[in-house]
């Protein structure tokens, strides 16, 4: 089995990927600022991440943050290169290249120094995971009256089926950009919103608002979508079961396209 370097081992993603990986047999190495004994700041560098690389076979990038991913991924593939790693799987999400937001634009960003870091390299986009959306819904709800983009449609994906996709990749060789991976249902943000609000008990007049704005433009036409791939399993409504407890969702709008 190989030795692989999981950055942001300790994050939603990586913790599974870690774990996985290591139940397949591998050594596993976890990066992230404050796990030892790998505990470094990708956007710094140093000797703490040419430490963690030495040795390694394959690293696996789920770190990401709001800012400072470019950076992060240059210091990284530098020192990949220094230690000469064989595979560099990087996880993306879909739509960075049809979507003109910020976030999106690092994430294409970094894509292409994955690409051009002259590393053999494997980039997986998938679609945002349900995790992120509860998130969102949690925080919109603190109002009275939840406000939700008018138009809007997403994909959820269960992270743990993303972990798993990126486990098999990271066992086997590089093959550049792989295809998207979406969740098993296209459908209205709106309709989401109203079955978190119904398992987390909460009671909220929901309104949709009419925005402005390129990303705008992008979301509602479904730039970050990927009907064709909806390869994913897990459904928001059983994800809402497992975090909030049974029998308060009912299956959703089953499975649907665009």
């Amino acid at each position: 089995m190989t030795t692989i370097l999981v950055t942001g081992g300790t994050g939603t993603l990586g913790r599974l990927v870690a774990e996985r990986l290591r139940a397949g047999g591998h050594e596993v190495r976890v990066l992230s600022r404050h796990s030892e004994p790998y505990a470094v700041d990708l956007r710094a560098g140093g000797a703490g991440l040419d430490t963690a690389v030495a040795g390694v076979d394959t690293i696996v990038h789920c770190a990401t943050a709001q800012k400072g991913d470019e950076q992060a991924a240059q210091n990284l593939i530098r020192a990949a290169r220094g230690a000469g790693v064989r595979h560099l799987v990087y996880v993306s999400i879909v739509g960075v290249d049809e979507v003109p937001f910020p976030y999106y634009r690092s994430k294409l960003a970094v894509e292409r120094l994955v690409e051009e870091s002259g590393l053999g390299w494997t980039v997986l986009r998938a679609t945002q995971f349900h995790d992120l959306l509860i998130m969102m819904f949690q925080g919109l709800s603190k109002l009275p009256v939840m406000f939700l983009p008018a138009g809007v449609r997403d994909q959820p994906v269960e992270v743990a089926e993303v972990a798993d996709r990126l486990v098999e990749l990271a066992a086997a060789a590089p093959a550049g950009r792989v295809e998207d991976m979406g969740g098993p249902e296209v459908r209205p943000l709106e309709s989401f919103a109203r079955a978190y609000l119904k398992a987390s008990g909460r009671r909220r007049a929901v309104v949709n608002v009419p925005l402005w704005g390129a990303a705008y433009r992008g979301f509602r036409s479904g730039g970050h979508l990927t009907p064709r791939r909806a390869v994913g399993k897990g459904t928001f409504e059983e994800h809402l079961e497992r975090r909030f407890g049974g029998g308060r969702v009912q299956a959703g709008s089953g499975r649907s396209g665009v």
